[in-house]
């Protein structure tokens, strides 16, 4: 990875219904733009992320969703509202900062969420982008999310367990039925029910992700970090992420004429490989790379992937 590197530009952009989002830009202010699309939904932007491109070569941009990092309002505020925080708005913020930064096109890179950001963006602007990059790559719909939060627990029985009984399911619950408990429960007006939730969300993500050998990302995040991403990710998957399920794989199309390079983990527990498998079939410029030994968080030989494709790519 590349040295890291301070911004030598960053603001506050008023998106509308009282949201202002959090970016900054870093690298060659004349070089390539490309925006970094970060997961969660709701887990802030890393500066490590820029470290995967070369500050001599690119106008590397990043952006803190609406209610995370240092957008505001935070949703770690109850009395932040969410029902103006959707994949739409996000998509409409996307392209509000392109015109605000007077970029004509770029591309975009990120995974997990991102990804699902990414592909909804580039299907409602394709030509505002040059070329993708996904590490992981989800569509969010509801039967991914009913995977992750309902079937991949036949693999980690004792951690659905306590992920179920911290709301009180049955053995049986649908998953939809799981995630909506707890976005209620993120809505809670006591605080101490929000956090024992987010707390209980976290252990469940960190036991998907246990397998990986990196720790336990999700739980480590502090209290304002932790109930803003989880408030934010059940919020959108209680509602399939403001999507007609399928409709990324199925407008693929509209991806014509864009290079993508899919990078998936062959162990991801979290996201199964077949989502990155049926999204290349339906989009001939992409080619998908699958890391025999990989999960969802990648490894050595997925971040080599990724920066040898951003190399590429900042030829163009």
């Amino acid at each position: 990875m590349f040295p890291e590197t301070a911004p030598y530009d960053e603001g506050l952009l008023d998106v509308g219904d009282g949201n202002r989002i959090h970016w900054e830009v870093s690298g060659n202010p004349n070089g390539k733009p490309a925006l970094v699309v970060h997961g969660g939904p709701g887990s802030g932007s890393s500066p490590n992320a820029r470290r995967l491109f070369d500050p001599e070569r690119y106008r590397i941009i990043q952006f803190d969703q609406r209610g995370c990092g240092r957008s505001l309002p935070h949703a770690s505020d109850p009395s932040a509202d969410l029902s103006v925080n959707t994949t739409a708005h996000l998509v409409a913020d996307m392209e509000r900062l392109r015109e605000h930064l007077g970029i004509d096109r770029w591309l975009l890179y990120g995974g997990s969420w991102g990804s699902t950001l990414i592909l909804a963006y580039a299907e409602t602007h394709p030509s505002r982008v040059s070329e993708i990059v996904i590490a992981a790559v989800t569509t969010t719909r509801r039967s991914e999310t009913a995977w992750l939060y309902g079937g991949v627990g036949r693999f980690f029985p004792e951690a659905h367990a306590r992920f179920r009984a911290a709301v009180g399911a049955a053995d049986a619950v649908p998953a939809a039925e799981l995630i909506a408990a707890y976005a209620h429960r993120m809505a809670d007006p006591d605080p101490a029910v929000r956090e024992k939730a987010a707390a209980d969300w976290c252990a469940w993500e960190d036991a998907v992700l246990s397998g990986e050998g990196q720790g336990t990302p999700y739980s480590d995040r502090v209290d304002t970090a932790r109930l803003a991403t989880v408030r934010i990710c059940s919020h959108y998957f209680a509602h399939g992420a403001f999507l007609e399920e399928g409709a990324l794989i199925r407008d693929a199309d509209r991806l014509a004429g864009i290079p993508g390079v899919l990078i998936h983990g062959r162990q991801d527990m979290g996201g199964p490989l077949i989502t990155a498998w049926e999204l290349v079939r339906a989009w001939p410029d992409a080619e998908l790379h699958v890391v025999e030994s990989a999960g969802h968080l990648g490894g050595e030989e997925t971040r080599t992937l990724v920066l040898k494709a951003l190399a590429r790519f900042a030829e163009g």
